[in-house]
C-alpha cells in the first residue's frame, strides 16, 4: 500500500530511534482554515488524523474533507468512515469471534471463493481472561487448583483460539494466566503510538483501538482513544472495513479539587459514574481536564476510563501528558518508545491539558474535595451510596423484600457471603491493592480475621501484582484473612464467582435469606456475581477486605466496630484504614520496571499446559459434530451472493414485555448455567454432567446452548409473566406459561416473527453480541424500546434485528396493551433511509379493533442500512469479499 500526500499534511518528526513521517493536524489547519483544528477536543483531533491518513492510503477513496469543518459546528449527522489501528479480544468473546471467521470461511469455499480473503488486516491481540473460575479458595493451593480446573473445562475452547493463532494472519494470543485483558493491554500492549510501514514511507500513528469488551476505554487512561463494540463490529474492521460512524459529540469533563486522606480512586470513579449517568453521555465521548489531572496517577485515571460503559460514554479519554510517560517507563517501554509517544504528541497537540482553547459541546465540573468513602449497590453501578449509609441503603432493599435481619453474628440476611477482589477497574491500581494489603495487616495486627461464612478471593489483573505485594509483606496478612490469590483473570467480576460452600449455599436456600457481595469490580447486575447472591455492592478492595472482617452489610463503620481485638477491646475502621502517606511509601518501594519485563518478556508463550494442547491443521476449521463447545454458525448455512428480500414485519407475536435498565447479563447471562433450564436439558441430553456444565460464556462457541441461554437470566422480570421470575413468557395462541425458548420454537413452526418490548436503556453493559445473536435465533426480527445503549443497538443491526424507539413520549402501558397483540410494520421499506418513522398496526386478536403508532427507526447511518438489509453485518462483509 502506498502513501499519497493528497493534502500536503506530510511532516516528519526526529525521534531518538530515527525520523519518522505523519500526517500533519498543524499543516492540514494551514491549507485548511476553516477547519479549526486548534480548538477541536483529542478525541477528534485523533479521529480526524485517521481520517485523512486513510484517504492518503485510498482507503476512504470518495471522502470529502470539507465534511471535517462539521466538527467545528457540533453537526453530528454526517457519518465518517474510522478505521482502528487495532483490535482487542478477550475470550468470551474471542471465542464466537473465530467461530464467526471460520464459519465464514466455510461459506466463501461454499460460494466459490477464497477462504483466505476471511483474514485480519489489522493487528489483533486476544487475551484469554474470562474463563478461570473461584472453584477453590482460601488455600495456598487454590491458584493451581483453579488452573487445572480451568484447562480441564476449556481444552477445547483453547485449542480452537491457538488454531486461530496459527491460521490467522496478524493475530496474537496471550494464553490463560497472564492477566486480565485490559490490565494486560495497559501494561504491555498498547504502543500508544505505533509505527506502519508502507511502501514508500514509515508513517508514526495513534494507538486506536476497538474491543469486544465493553471496559475497552481502560486503555484511554493512557491517552489512547478506544472504545468497546460487538463481536460483529470487531469482525467487520478485522477483516478491513470501517467503523462508520456520526460525527461524536464530545463532553469536557473539568476536573478540580483534591481527593480527601480516606477518599480512593474507587470513591472517584463511583462518584463520577453516578454524575455522568445522570447528566446524559450515552453515545457521546468524554474527556478529561482540568487542574485536577497532575493530582491523578495514570492508574487512577485507569480507573475512570475502565467504567466508561457504566457512565454510558462511548469513549472516555485522558491527554498524554508527563504522568504517561512515567507510567509508561514503569511498565517497562523503551526510551525509544517514549521519545516517539512524546515527540508524536507534542507535535500534534495531543500533549498536557492545554485545554483553555478546546471546544466542547458541553462541560460538566466534578470537585475531588466532594468525594468520599462509596460503594454503588445493590444492583446498578451508578446507584453511589455513601459508606455511611450503605447500613440503611441495604435494610430499604430488604425490607422491600418482607424480610429482617434477626441476627448479624451468624449467617443471616444481609450477610456478605463472597467478597472478591477482582476486576482490571481496581486491581491495575497499585494504591488500593497495597491499601487492600496494609489494612489486612493492620487487622491480623490487632486479632481481627474475616468470619467464616465468607468466601473471600483475590484475583489480580496482573501476575506483576503478586510481585509488588509479595515485595511490600503483604501477601501474608491477605492470606491470613482468606484473600489467597485465586487466578489472574476475571473471576468474580464476569460471574465466575464459583459455587458457594455447601453449608452457606443450602441455608441460603432453605431460609431463602437475602445475601450480598462486596466486590471491587465494575458490575454488580442481578444475578451476575452469583445467582443465590441478591444484593451487590461495588467498593474499593479496601472495603472489601473490611466487609469480609465484617461479615455483614448491617453495619454502620461510624458507629459500629468492625469487630473484638485480641485484647478484648473494640476495633473500629478507622483504627486500621490504611494511611495515604505509607501507601505512596510502599508503592514506590515495591514496584519497578524489572518487574513488569519478567512478567511480559515471554507472555505469549503460555504453561505446560497451553504448549501441550493439540490443534487441528489448515486453515479451513474441522469441526467436531459432536462437541458441545464448539459449532459453525447456521446464519450462514444457506448463504448466498445475491442480496436478500427486504425482510417483512407482519402478524409478529411479542416474546417478551421488558422494564428499563435491561442489562445484556439479563438477555444472555455469563455465568452458570441453572438445573431444569433448557441449556442444562440441551447438555443432559448430549450426555453432559451438571458438574460439567461450564459456565455460558464458556459455551458461547455453541449456539445450540446459547440460544436456550438466551434471557434465561433467573432475575429476569418478563412483565407478561409478572408472578414468574426467570425466563419465562406466555405462548399466546394456547395461553400457556412457558419458557422463552419453548415458546419461540412454537413459534418458529409456522413462521411467526417475535417482538421485544422494553424500556429506557435496554442493552445496557457488557458488550457481548450473543446478547443479539441469541433474540435473532429465537426469531426476534423487532425490538421496541424507549431508549437504547449504543454497543447492543448496533449489535442488533449486526443481527439483522431492526432496533426502533417509541415516539411522542408512548410506551406499552400508554397504548394501553396487554402483550397478546398482533403487530405490523406498515412501510419496512422506509428502513433505507436512516431514523426514518414507521407506522405499526396494533391489532386485539380477539375483537380485531385495530390501532397504529409510530416508531423511529435507529437504524441512524446509511452503513447500518447496507448490514441490515444484507440480512446483517457479517453477510455484508461476506458478500464483499466474494465480489471484490
Amino acid at each position: 500500500m502506498k502513501f499519497v500526500d493528497k493534502f500536503g499534511i506530510k511532516d516528519s518528526i526526529k525521534t531518538s530511534s530515527g525520523d519518522y513521517y505523519y500526517c500533519s493536524l498543524e499543516k492540514l489547519a494551514e491549507s485548511n482554515p476553516d477547519i479549526r483544528i486548534d480548538t477541536m477536543p483529542n478525541a477528534v483531533r485523533i479521529m480526524v488524523e485517521n481520517v485523512i491518513r486513510n484517504t492518503s492510503l485510498d482507503i476512504n477513496e470518495d471522502f470529502d474533507i470539507n465534511k471535517l469543518k462539521l466538527w467545528n459546528d457540533f453537526d453530528n449527522s454526517e457519518e465518517v468512515p474510522y478505521f482502528p489501528s487495532r483490535v482487542l479480544l478477550q475470550d468470551f468473546t474471542g471465542v464466537p469471534t473465530i467461530v464467526d471467521l471460520a464459519s465464514m470461511r466455510d461459506a466463501m469455499l461454499a460460494n466459490n471463493g477464497d477462504p483466505s480473503k476471511v483474514n485480519p488486516m489489522v493487528p489483533v491481540d486476544l487475551v484469554i481472561d474470562h474463563s478461570v473460575q473461584v472453584d477453590y479458595f482460601g488455600t495456598k493451593n487454590a491458584f493451581m487448583n483453579n488452573v487445572n480446573k480451568e484447562y480441564e473445562r476449556n481444552t477445547e475452547r483453547y485449542s480452537l483460539l491457538k488454531w486461530a493463532q496459527n491460521s490467522f494472519d496478524n493475530m496474537k494470543v496471550v494464553p490463560p494466566g497472564a492477566g486480565i485483558v485490559h490490565q494486560v493491554n495497559l501494561e504491555f500492549l498498547s504502543p500508544v503510538i505505533s509505527v506502519r510501514e508502507y511502501d514508500n514511507i514509515s508513517l508514526a500513528i495513534p494507538d486506536t483501538l476497538i474491543g469486544t469488551d465493553s471496559h475497552t476505554p481502560m486503555v484511554s487512561g493512557l491517552g489512547v482513544l478506544a472504545w468497546g463494540v460487538g463481536g460483529i463490529e470487531a469482525e467487520s474492521v478485522m477483516v478491513g472495513q470501517p467503523v462508520y460512524m456520526k460525527i461524536p459529540s464530545v463532553v469536557g469533563v473539568n476536573l478540580v479539587g483534591k481527593l480527601s486522606a480516606t477518599a480512593t480512586a474507587t470513591d472517584l470513579v463511583l462518584s463520577i459514574t453516578q454524575k455522568l449517568r445522570s447528566y446524559g453521555v450515552v453515545g457521546k465521548m468524554v474527556e478529561f481536564y482540568g487542574e485536577s489531572l497532575n493530582l491523578l496517577s495514570l492508574p487512577d485515571r485507569a480507573t475512570i476510563s475502565n467504567m466508561a460503559p457504566e457512565y454510558g460514554a462511548t469513549a472516555s479519554l485522558f491527554p498524554v501528558d508527563s504522568k504517561t510517560l512515567d507510567y509508561l517507563e514503569l511498565t517497562g517501554r523503551t526510551d525509544d518508545q517514549l521519545n516517539l509517544i512524546e515527540q508524536y504528541s507534542k507535535s500534534q497537540g495531543l500533549f498536557g491539558s492545554s485545554h483553555n482553547i478546546r471546544e466542547y459541546n458541553s462541560t460538566i465540573t466534578i470537585n475531588l474535595d466532594e468525594i468520599e468513602p462509596s460503594m454503588a449497590g445493590p444492583k446498578r453501578p451508578q446507584d453511589k451510596v455513601k459508606l455511611s449509609e450503605v447500613k440503611s441503603n441495604f435494610n430499604t432493599f430488604l425490607a422491600d423484600t418482607g424480610q429482617s435481619i434477626i441476627n448479624s453474628n451468624e449467617l443471616d440476611h444481609g450477610s456478605v457471603v463472597i467478597a472478591a477482589i477482582t476486576s482490571c477497574t481496581n486491581t491495575s491500581n497499585p494504591d488500593v491493592m497495597i491499601g487492600a494489603g496494609i489494612l489486612a495487616r493492620n487487622a491480623v495486627n490487632k486479632g481481627l480475621n474475616s468470619r467464616s461464612w465468607v468466601k473471600t478471593s483475590l484475583a489480580p489483573g496482573s501476575q506483576v501484582v503478586d510481585d509488588y505485594l509479595l515485595k511490600a509483606d503483604l501477601i501474608d496478612p491477605l492470606e491470613k484473612l482468606g484473600f489467597h490469590i485465586v487466578g489472574h483473570g476475571c473471576t468474580t467480576c464476569i460471574g465466575n464467582s464459583g459455587p458457594l460452600p455447601e453449608n452457606v449455599s443450602n441455608k441460603i436456600d432453605e431460609e431463602n435469606l437475602v445475601t450480598c457481595a462486596v466486590l471491587s469490580g465494575n458490575r454488580n447486575f442481578e444475578a451476575r456475581v452469583h445467582q443465590q447472591v441478591k444484593a451487590n455492592y461495588l467498593a474499593s478492595p479496601i472495603l472489601v477486605v473490611a466487609y469480609a472482617i465484617a461479615g455483614t452489610l448491617n453495619i454502620n463503620f461510624d458507629t459500629d466496630p468492625i469487630g473484638i481485638g485480641h485484647k478484648g477491646e473494640k476495633v473500629f475502621l478507622e483504627d486500621i484504614w490504611p494511611n495515604k502517606d505509607e501507601i505512596h511509601s510502599i508503592v514506590n518501594y515495591s514496584l519497578n520496571p524489572s518487574m513488569f519485563k519478567n512478567r511480559y518478556d515471554k507472555v505469549f508463550e503460555g504453561d505446560d499446559n497451553w504448549k501441550n494442547l493439540s490443534i487441528p491443521d489448515g486453515n479451513i476449521y474441522k469441526w467436531d459434530k459432536s462437541s458441545t463447545y464448539i459449532q459453525p454458525l447456521s446464519i450462514f448455512n444457506d448463504f448466498k451472493k445475491e442480496l436478500p428480500q427486504m425482510p417483512e414485519i407482519q402478524n409478529a407475536r411479542i416474546l417478551a414485555v421488558l422494564g428499563d435498565s435491561i442489562t445484556t447479563d439479563h438477555i444472555s447471562p455469563a455465568g452458570n448455567i441453572s438445573k431444569d433450564s433448557p441449556a442444562s436439558e440441551f447438555l443432559e441430553m448430549n450426555d453432559i454432567s451438571p458438574i460439567d456444565f461450564n459456565t455460558y460464556g464458556s459455551r458461547r462457541g455453541n449456539e445450540n446452548i446459547l440460544v436456550r441461554g438466551t434471557f434465561a437470566n433467573v432475575r429476569l422480570r418478563n412483565l407478561l409473566t409478572s408472578e414468574t421470575e426467570g425466563g419465562y413468557t406466555i405462548y399466546f395462541p394456547t395461553k400457556e406459561i412457558m419458557s422463552i425458548y419453548d415458546a419461540s420454537q412454537e413459534y418458529k413452526k409456522d413462521n411467526t416473527p417475535l417482538v421485544l418490548i422494553a424500556g429506557d436503556e435496554y442493552g445496557s453493559g457488557s458488550s457481548r453480541d450473543w446478547a443479539a445473536k441469541g433474540p435473532y435465533l429465537l426469531g426476534v426480527r423487532l425490538v421496541i424500546a424507549k431508549s437504547f445503549e449504543r454497543i447492543h443497538r448496533s449489535n442488533l443491526i449486526g443481527m439483522g434485528i431492526l432496533p426502533v424507539e417509541f415516539v411522542n413520549g408512548e410506551d406499552f402501558n400508554l397504548l394501553k396493551m396487554n402483550g397478546d397483540e398482533i403487530l405490523s410494520i406498515e412501510n419496512i421499506e422506509d428502513v433505507k433511509t436512516p431514523s426514518c418513522l414507521f407506522n405499526m398496526t396494533i391489532k386485539n386478536p380477539d375483537t380485531g379493533d385495530i390501532k397504529t403508532t409510530s416508531l423511529k427507526s435507529r437504524i441512524d447511518t446509511n452503513a447500518e442500512v447496507n448490514y441490515y438489509v444484507n440480512g446483517g453485518l457479517l453477510q455484508f462483509v461476506l458478500r464483499k469479499l466474494l465480489n471484490d
